[in-house]
C-alpha cells in the first residue's frame, strides 16, 4: 500500500505559503527537474470527460515576453522577473464538439476506448453539451467552459509549486484579442484551434508577502 510522504499540516502550510507574487527575484531560477514536476501535475490534472482541452506554452524567450507586456497590464513585473512564464491555451468550440476529430482522437488514441464505448460516450457527451449545460448554442459559453477545465490544471500546478517552495501568480489581466493576435503572428498559437485562457508565472518572490486574507470557514461552507 502506497503512503503519502506529506502530512496534512505540510499540505496546509503550502496553501498558506502560496500567494499572488507580483515581482520575482530575477536572479533565482527554477531547476529543470522542478519545473518539469510542475508541468507534469498540470498534464495529469482531471478534465470534464477527460478531454484535456489545454495546452501549456512556456515562454522563456525574452523578446516574446517583452511583446506580451504591451497587452498584459496585469503581468508587467511578472513577465520581466519570473523564472518561468506559462500561457495556458484552451481548445476552441469546434474542437470540443462531440463529433470533432479532436474528441474522437482523444477517445480512440489517448483513452483507447473500443468503438462501442466511444459511440456511447460520444452520445452522452453530445447530450451533455446540448441539453444538460446548453453550451452548443453559445460559442463564448462553450469556450469559457473549456477554459474552466484549464483552471483545474492551473490550480494544481500552483499548489505543486508551493509544495516545493516555489512561488506563482495566476493572471487574467490582459487583452485577449491582442494577445491571441500576437501569438498567432509569432507562430506560437494556432488560432484555428486555440484561444488563450490565462497566464501563470513561477519563480521565487523578491519581497516578503503580506499575511494571507480569506473569509472564515463559516462564511464559505454550508452544510445541509
Amino acid at each position: 500500500m502506497n503512503t503519502l510522504s506529506l502530512n496534512k499540516n505540510e499540505i496546509l502550510s503550502a496553501y498558506q505559503f502560496r500567494h499572488a507574487t507580483k515581482e520575482f527575484d530575477s536572479q533565482k531560477k527554477i531547476s529543470e527537474s522542478d519545473f518539469q514536476f510542475i508541468l507534469e501535475t498540470g498534464r495529469l490534472s482531471p478534465s470534464s470527460f477527460g478531454f484535456e482541452p489545454w495546452r501549456f506554452v512556456v515562454v522563456q524567450n525574452p523578446e516574446i515576453r517583452e511583446k506580451l507586456r504591451d497587452y498584459a497590464w496585469g503581468a508587467q513585473k511578472q513577465l520581466s522577473t519570473a523564472s518561468h512564464f506559462v500561457l495556458i491555451l484552451s481548445r476552441l468550440p469546434k474542437d470540443m464538439a462531440a463529433d470533432s476529430d479532436y474528441i474522437k482522437g482523444i477517445m480512440e488514441h489517448v483513452q483507447e476506448l473500443p468503438p462501442e464505448v466511444m459511440e456511447g460516450k460520444g452520445n452522452m457527451y453530445d447530450k451533455f453539451l446540448k441539453d444538460d449545460f446548453g453550451l452548443m448554442e453559445n460559442e463564448r459559453a462553450m469556450f469559457e467552459w473549456s477554459c474552466r477545465q484549464t483552471y483545474i490544471a492551473l490550480g494544481n500546478m500552483m499548489t505543486s509549486a508551493a509544495l516545493i517552495g516555489i512561488d506563482s501568480c495566476p493572471m487574467e489581466g490582459f487583452n485577449k484579442a491582442k494577445i491571441e493576435q500576437l501569438l498567432t503572428e509569432e507562430g506560437i498559437m494556432d488560432a484555428e484551434h486555440f484561444g488563450i485562457s490565462c497566464m501563470v508565472a513561477f519563480g521565487y518572490h523578491l519581497n516578503e508577502p503580506r499575511g494571507k486574507t480569506r473569509q472564515s470557514a463559516e462564511q464559505v461552507v454550508q452544510w445541509v
